[in-house]
């Protein structure tokens, strides 16, 4: 028999925007069922030090952070399911999602917070040095690299935003790009090509990231020449991968307005998407700052617009009864 369960809100993905919609949700009184999708908690599980998230002196660990989000929205009490949904019907309320499993949710209300992921260069060096000098978030890590040799890697505007911001914490940032062009806006790059402690390395792309020392680390990056074929070693202590970032939203194709990069697009100042009753928080919405406390914030937004949606249909129905 499928096990179907039924709630006033549901809640799709269990990062800091999912989990602040919870706790809100939950304090409502609206009994939030959370379905944690494939990697429970979002990006932060996959964080090492976090030094950014308003309200910890100290250096905290990404995990931890999420546990403690976690066990906070159940203990005002949020549903948390292990499970993945592979299907979804938005054509009526109640909602309808599928998980892999069969089992079926339903929900008065949808609270969509499925994140968003950097692409990466699938290097073997890159993945055995993640958190250790190889990083996709600059704003997020780009302090530890205070008075350090750093390079970043891409060349639209993410990436030469990025290498502008980390000159805030070095005197020697590199722009590493396989063309002999920039994709990045015209104002971004007159910004770029002027600032003294920018560098541009152009038709290169990167081999391999290159580990050493005691903590081990990141000591250099080897690139291959694109025109030439010829190796070189550029010596850095962190390597910033700035190639974008995909949106989680392949299951809403054809159910939800979309922007061009795939992000789902939400009326301004609200959480509010193209269909009454579904809400869209973090960064499945946000392609502009990808914080961890700006998605808990837009999570706030969403539990808030969930419980005004609800209100105002309870009380249609009770004028229609």
């Amino acid at each position: 028999m499928v096990a179907t369960h039924s709630t006033r809100m549901l809640i799709l993905g269990s990062g800091p925007a999912g989990l602040s919609a919870a706790i809100y949700g939950a304090r409502a009184g609206l009994a939030p069922i959370v379905v944690q999708g494939i990697q429970p908690g979002g990006q932060l599980t996959t964080t090492t030090d976090v030094e950014n998230y308003p309200g910890f002196k100290d250096v905290i660990q990404g995990p931890w952070l999420m546990e403690q989000m976690q066990a906070q929205a159940e203990h005002v009490g949020a549903q948390m399911m292990w499970d993945q949904i592979v299907e979804i019907d938005l054509s009526r309320r109640p909602f309808r999602l599928i998980g892999d499993g069969g089992t079926v949710y339903s929900g008065d209300v949808l609270v969509i917070a499925t994140g968003a992921q950097a692409r990466w260069l699938n290097l073997p060096s890159e993945e055995h040095l993640k958190g250790r000098g190889v990083s996709a978030c600059a704003t997020c890590d780009g302090f530890f690299y205070r008075g350090k040799k750093v390079a970043v890697i891409g060349g639209g505007n993410t990436a030469v935003e990025e290498a502008l911001y980390l000159t805030n914490h070095s005197h020697d940032v590199t722009l590493i790009h396989r063309r002999d062009s920039l994709r990045a806006e015209k104002i971004l790059q007159e910004r770029l090509f002027k600032h003294p402690n920018i560098k541009v390395l152009w038709n290169r792309e990167v081999s391999r990231f290159i580990a050493g020392g005691q903590p081990e680390g990141l000591t250099g990056i080897e690139l291959r020449n694109t025109r030439t074929g010829e190796l070189e070693r550029l010596e850095v202590e962190g390597g910033f991968v700035a190639i974008g970032h995909s949106p989680a939203t392949e299951l809403f194709k054809g159910h939800l307005a979309l922007d061009k990069d795939g992000y789902i697009q939400v009326e301004t100042g609200t959480t509010r998407t193209s269909v009454p009753g579904v809400f869209a928080c973090g960064d499945v919405m946000d392609k502009i700052y990808r914080q961890a406390v700006t998605a808990a914030g837009t999570g706030c937004m969403a539990a808030l617009d969930s419980e005004k949606f609800l209100a105002e249909a309870d009380f249609e129905a009770s004028e229609a009864a």
